[in-house]
């Protein structure tokens, strides 16, 4: 008995292993359909409430309608504040060339040579190759986008009929796993989606006060970028404090200032993030914060900026369906929440 266990342990394991390699090699074809899973479950109430009132092929135009406007205004505020902020840098360019060359002068003074090691990596080659990076993520970013939207507006029109073929599965209890599973799924979702809705607009605005207050120039793009990068778990609430940073150091004439800057936004963040965040959200999503954390780099380094925005959600889908059944509900149990504390089961 204790070998078939530690058997079952290690195909688990290689099975996990290759699983996250297909993955990784796969991305093209399964990160735009598990985006494409999150948007469906998001906008389905909208639509199915819409299908209750007007024809189905109507409420799904009205639907796709919505959610790519939606979709379009945030990224025309991303797009604003960033291309504010990196205009201002790019105009204060001599400034920052002046501290970098007083922070090598410093640091050579101190035995660390860093302008061997800029002209080595950071060369004319280097600058036209990140150029031909960003151009071309730009192409599959577009891509990618398409490839979503059709497959949301294909799920939307199978969503009933896919229910249907699952409830008449002869494998009851696959068939209650399926449906139970994905409804809790579907609602954890949501539920995800609003309360970082909720923090992200309180970060934005306390960020945007705190730049105004301080003084600090574009606070209201800062609060936008911060509003933005707070659906990133982690990655994004530290590129929001460290932004600000980089235009107080032109701005300020003292590394005390620039200091300040960077903890009081980093309060901030901490204050929301770890104090705010989990009693808005309640027992609903309080996942260990040592899995989210896994969780965001693990599907970032699979999927690149998408895992770090879907890593969560991935992994409160994993564990609805780990809590529908007998033998996995104690992954459910020990890296989510008490089965008491969870959203009521649909069904």
């Amino acid at each position: 008995m204790p070998t078939d266990r530690a058997l079952k342990i290690a195909v688990g394991i290689v099975a996990a292993i290759l699983i996250a390699a297909a993955l990784a090699e796969a991305s093209t074809v399964f990160a735009p359909l598990a985006l494409a899973l999150f948007i469906i479950a998001i906008v389905w109430p909208l639509h199915h409430g819409l299908q209750v009132r007007i024809p189905k092929l109507l409420a799904l135009g009205v639907t796709i309608v919505v959610t790519v406007s939606v979709c379009l205004v945030f990224a025309s505020l991303v797009v604003w504040g960033f291309g504010r902020v990196i205009r201002s840098i790019v105009s204060d360019a001599a400034r920052y060339q002046a501290l970098y060359d007083k922070a090598v002068t410093w640091l050579e003074a101190h035995g660390v040579s860093v302008a061997g090691l800029w002209a080595e990596h950071f060369n004319v080659g280097w600058l036209l190759r990140v150029s031909q990076l960003v151009s071309g993520r730009v192409n599959t970013t577009l891509g990618f986008w398409l490839i979503t939207l059709l497959y949301v507006v294909l799920g939307l029109l199978e969503v009933d009929d896919t229910r249907l073929k699952v409830a008449a599965l002869h494998n009851r209890e696959a068939a209650r796993v399926l449906l139970q599973g994905s409804a809790v799924a579907a609602a954890q979702f949501r539920r995800y989606l609003v309360v970082r809705t909720q923090m992200s607009a309180v970060t934005g605005l306390l960020v945007g006060a705190f730049a105004w207050i301080a003084g600090l120039q574009f606070p209201v793009e800062w609060g936008v970028i911060a509003f933005a990068l707070n659906y990133i778990p982690f990655i994004g609430p530290f590129v929001a404090t460290l932004f600000p940073t980089l235009l107080a150091m032109t701005q300020f004439q003292s590394w005390q200032a620039v200091l300040g800057v960077f903890i009081c936004l980093n309060v901030i963040q901490f204050v929301v993030g770890s104090y705010v965040e989990p009693r808005v959200s309640g027992n609903v999503l309080a996942i260990s914060p040592v899995l989210v954390l896994f969780a965001t780099f693990l599907w970032t380094y699979l999927w690149g900026l998408l895992g770090t925005f879907i890593g969560v959600p991935m992994v409160l889908a994993i564990l609805a369906f780990c809590e529908q059944h007998p033998s996995s509900r104690w992954v459910a149990d020990l890296l989510g929440n008490p089965r008491q504390a969870r959203a009521p089961k649909a069904g």
